[in-house]
């Protein structure tokens, strides 16, 4: 065989381990013991490499992966990947396994000191290439990019791109010749190597395209005009040693780590070492391997089930699947299968519904199932006005069936009609009993709504259990496909297309419309076997998982009654802000003594800085004077420009975002707006309001409060708003269990005089008020974790006397210190703190060697788990105080939810009930240590409320 058809197969290991450890971070030697070892990133690591050998044909095989210690580019640039956090301490353990395991597959490994993975795969790579060998490199990291040629491609499996030649030039712009150019002015952030300021991909590729090269762009830098071309001189003196830090060596010397160089005998691929790998599976756990092994007579396609069925995605573009499974003994937790994707698509039975034989077939089917993926295609993101194209339902892994509806194209097919579907659909789905599993239900309640479906007995969301189990991580459908699965499916932007040419889903070809829909429903049902389990098996988060799932029918609830917006009183507060603001641009310039643009940075530094001389507060990352919304605030302190300038923003602000938006947001039949709160957002487990924003009303400003005036009441109601009183520092002294503290609320009294008597040592009634405005930011900037500079710079006072005051604090408040520093190396040793009923709330950068990001880690540990605490709470007391109105039949209607404040559209007759009722049913809704107290105003608008 000549060089010409011989492949050497290069894998970067180390980006494969992360890879394999994120895909299944809790498997471990003993299931559901976390202090048994972890070897979710081994079991990973194995099948991948068995998949890629399966799928690359190769002569030549090496998996590369960094060794511990420096690299040369430490000593170049200590900053250098500064800011990565340190590898877990599970995954880190598995690394020497992974290692070994790897080579008894049959693969030569590599990890030399003082290069990095990258540096031995491009050394490796280019002699090969030389020799004219065909090099396949495996990784996702684009890096690599630069070393491509007409011999060597990169192939990322996860994400089904191949980089070649040309695949480089269209992902990147630019051929692969000129990539560690690109990626010298454009930066390397994941490295924390800077290019040049404000110079991304686009300016970075019309440089490149235009001068030929970065050293023709940087002998004609004083061309360059603008911004950016002072940012390139500037950044001048950086860019040899940028280009050398992210330049991939070629000249490795390996000879000390493969013998026989060049002739490459020493790294062809070898044979797996059976007997040391059947005590290398046994001694971790891994008996379906072990099985495997034995089993000569068991094909591939069989161990997804005794049917021949598994859970894996139809798409041909993923390499690995993983799957989960309840039957006794077939799996050791969750598994990657070995069967190609193209080969197990044959395997899936995924069903057009196009006649009422069929439509009843199904119906019988999701009729007798003990659970059911449902999944609606629309017309819209907008879950108000969506109108369904078609529905999918998944009852086993490999089986969904799709029903065409509104498909409206040239020639599409006849299709069931719409409404007769939904008709004979809804029984079905309005029956409680019948248990029905979605991915983001509360968006699929709102569609069928829409046609006077009250869909009842969802009984799980695989949105909302990965939010429970890894708040941290996104939860779209296909993140969580490809992380807990393994499996990449079928992109809407690939059936739709994007931006102005994308188009609706009821022109998609009905044949490409059902395989992605049918592989939504398919895909949900699987995360659902695969995260289920997890949560059922701790009480702590099947309590925190029952609350959401709760919340999410509670929030459909409110959303679904809006709230009613007066529209000229909006249109009133528009003008008179238009006339504030163009008076407000007027004083500016006068104060300026010209013309200029109050929105320009570049402007406002120019002024501020080289005509008035104002102090520097702090520079941008290039070295210029910054104009941020901080500096603005400090300089406003004892100039006026400044503060007309921040006024100015506030009140444009205000009038773009709500005055002029909200009356047009409105549905312009009933003249209610209908936000949309998003459950999986926030770590802490508080909502997130968008479509319009309700929570970032700017409350502080009088200009703010009478943006709520347009929240009306109609006639016959009045508007009452309940919140809690104090809550995040009742949480504290729950948490805490400060004596103290909770004394104080024991007592009702006012707690920050108290704090103020403590600190200040004085009588509660000889208090100042501007003694309990000092305790005020003390006992809340403590609980945000705030610094003795942060509480000096709140309080206008110096660093010595603002940390006095907090030794003080904890001096009264000892209960308070201890759950500080405990709480601190909690987070440290487990990654994440627990609310008071069980929430976890992750800190991933909690051990970070960077100091700032270590620090807001450490400050949101602290913080969290009241935040959280509290987050929790409100969801609780909404779901029992719309369960009370349900249950009473009343009139009153939940129609916002704003932080820890509910609020309500409630008929006349009923405000003695609510008033006495609604606070009772908050307040009891747990029992901590301390008493709960909430508290409700009426008026005929939100702000009067108050």
């Amino acid at each position: 065989m000549s060089s010409d058809n011989k492949t050497l197969l290069l894998v970067d290991g180390s980006s494969y381990l992360y890879r394999a450890f994120h895909a299944m971070p809790d498997l471990r030697v003993s299931p559901g013991d976390p202090d048994s070892p972890a070897t979710g990133a081994i079991r990973g690591m194995i099948n991948m490499m068995q998949k890629l050998r399966k799928d690359v044909r190769a002569d030549y095989a090496v998996c590369v992966f960094d060794a511990k210690g420096p690299t040369f580019r430490d000593a170049l640039y200590p900053e250098y990947k500064a800011q990565r956090s340190a590898m877990p301490d599970d995954l880190r353990s598995q690394v020497e396994p992974i290692h070994e395991v790897v080579r008894l597959l049959g693969w030569k490994v590599l990890a030399v000191p003082g290069v990095e993975a990258d540096d031995v795969i491009g050394t490796l790579a280019c002699m090969a290439s030389r020799q004219g060998i065909a090099v396949i490199i495996s990784s996702g990291d684009k890096d690599l990019s630069q070393l491509v040629d007409e011999h060597i491609t990169v192939i990322d499996t996860m994400n089904d791109r191949r980089r070649d030649l040309a695949g480089v030039e269209a992902e990147f712009g630019v051929p692969p010749r000129l990539m560690v150019d690109y990626q010298t002015l454009v930066g390397d952030a994941v490295d924390n190597v800077p290019g040049v300021p404000k110079v991304g991909p686009k300016t970075a590729v019309k440089w490149l395209l235009e001068y030929g090269s970065l050293d023709a762009l940087v002998a004609r830098a004083s061309e360059i005009k603008g911004v950016v071309g002072d940012n390139l001189r500037q950044s001048l003196d950086w860019l040899p040693k940028g280009r050398a830090l992210l330049t991939i060596k070629k000249d490795c010397d390996l000879m000390d780590y493969i013998d026989g160089l060049p002739a490459m005998e020493s790294i062809a691929i070898g044979g797996q070492q059976t007997d040391a790998l059947k005590v290398f599976y046994d001694k971790y756990g891994f008996k379906g391997l072990v099985r495997q092994i034995d089993s000569e007579s068991t094909s591939p396609e069989m161990i997804g089930g005794p049917d021949g069925r598994h859970a894996a995605a139809r798409s041909t573009t993923s390499t690995t699947a993983l799957v989960s499974s309840n039957e006794p003994g077939l799996f050791d937790g969750p598994v990657f299968l070995q069967t190609p994707l193209a080969d197990r698509a044959t395997n899936l039975q995924y069903d057009t519904i196009v006649t009422w034989q069929d439509f009843d077939k199904w119906l019988a089917k999701i009729e007798a199932a003990e659970l059911v993926a449902v999944d609606t295609e629309t017309t819209s993101l907008d879950e108000m006005r969506a109108q369904i194209v078609g529905l999918s339902f998944s009852v086993t892994p490999g089986e969904a069936a799709y029903i065409p509806l509104t498909h409206d194209y040239p020639d599409a097919p006849v299709q069931l009609p719409r409404d007769e579907v939904l008709a004979r659909l809804k029984p079905w789905l309005e029956n409680r009993s019948k248990p029905k599993l979605g991915q983001h239900v509360k968006y699929d309640r709102h569609v069928f709504a829409n046609f006077g479906i009250e869909v009842q007995g969802y009984v799980h969301d695989t949105m909302l259990e990965s939010y429970v189990l890894e708040a941290h991580k996104p939860h779209g459908l296909a993140s969580l496909a490809e992380r807990h699965l393994g499996r990449s499916g079928i992109n809407y932007e690939d059936l739709c297309g994007k931006g102005v040419n994308q188009i609706k889903f009821n022109q998609v070809d009905i044949a490409k419309a059902a395989e992605y829909s049918c592989e939504d429903s398919d895909q949900t049902l699987d995360v659902h076997r695969v995260l289920w389990p997890q949560i059922e098996a701790s009480e702590k988060l099947r309590f925190i998982y029952e609350l959401e799932i709760k919340s999410s029918e509670t929030l459909y609830r409110i959303e679904r009654n809006g709230v009613l917006i007066d529209a000229p009183t909006l249109a009133k507060q528009s003008g008179e802000l238009g006339v504030r603001i163009l008076q407000l641009e007027a004083d500016a310039h006068e104060l300026a003594g010209q013309l200029f643009n109050l929105g320009s940075p570049k402007q406002i530094g120019e002024i501020f800085f080289a005509k008035l001389g104002l102090p520097i507060v702090k520079k941008t990352p290039s070295g210029a004077p910054s104009t941020d919304e901080e500096v603005l605030e400090k300089l406003a302190e004892d100039y006026p420009l400044p503060a007309k300038i921040l006024e100015h923003r506030g009140l444009s602000k205000l009038k773009g975002t709500y005055t002029d938006k909200l009356a047009q947001l409105a549905n312009p039949k009933t003249g209610r707006v209908h936000t949309h709160y998003a459950q999986a957002v926030a770590i802490t487990g508080r909502l997130s309001s968008n479509d319009p924003n309700l929570q970032n009303i700017p409350v502080k400003t009088a200009e703010g409060r009478r943006v709520r005036e347009a929240f009306v009441a109609p006639p016959g109601c009045v508007i009452a708003s309940a919140d809690y009183s104090q809550i995040e520092l009742r949480i504290m002294a729950h948490i805490s269990g400060d004596t103290t503290l909770s004394l104080a609320f024991h007592d009702r009294m006012d707690v920050h005089r108290a704090t103020a008597a403590e600190v200040f040592g004085v009588a509660t009634d000889q208090v100042s008020s501007e003694q309990r405005r000092y305790a005020k930011v003390i006992n809340f900037g403590l609980i945000y974790g705030m610094s003795s500079f942060g509480l000096a710079r709140n309080l206008g006072i110096d660093t010595k006397a603002a940390a006095a005051y907090i030794d003080k604090y904890f001096q009264r408040y000892p209960g308070v210190k201890r759950y500080m520093d405990a709480t601190r190396q909690l987070a440290k040793s487990q990654g994440y703190v627990e609310t008071v009923f069980g929430r976890r709330l992750y800190l991933p950068e909690i051990n970070s060697p960077n100091g700032p990001r270590r620090g807001a880690a450490e400050r949101a540990a602290i913080n969290a788990p009241m935040q959280g605490t509290a987050a929790d709470l409100i969801k609780l007391s909404m779901n029992k105080v719309q369960q009370v109105l349900d249950s009473e039949h009343r009139g009153t209607k939940m129609i916002m939810q704003v932080h820890d404040e509910l609020v309500f559209e409630v008929p006349e007759a009923e405000v003695e009930w609510v008033r006495t009722e609604i606070p009772r049913l908050m307040a009891g809704v747990a029992d901590l240590k301390v008493p709960l107290l909430a508290e409700i105003g009426f008026g005929p608008n939100w702000e009067k409320a108050h």
